[in-house]
């Protein structure tokens, strides 16, 4: 099964810290294989099994301490 690709935006990351601390949190949700950050865009790139809850990814970007605004349109 092909892996998912989902890019979303993310308010609050300023730096090389921010985008580590995003990726740590989204890397703890079950399927998620890969994670990657950039402060500059403020966009998270998650690769993951397949679709991932938005409340999920939510709590994990509230819990590093930034605000999720959304998938990227």
């Amino acid at each position: 099964m092909a892996e998912l690709t989902t890019v979303y935006q993310v308010k609050g990351m300023t730096c090389g810290h921010c985008e580590g601390a995003v990726s740590s949190e989204i890397s703890e949700i079950s399927g998620v294989s890969s994670v990657k950050a950039v402060a500059a865009t403020g966009e998270v790139t998650v690769t993951s099994a397949g679709p991932l809850d938005l409340e999920a990814v939510r709590a994990a970007v509230d819990e590093a301490g930034y605000e999720l605004v959304g998938p990227a349109a």
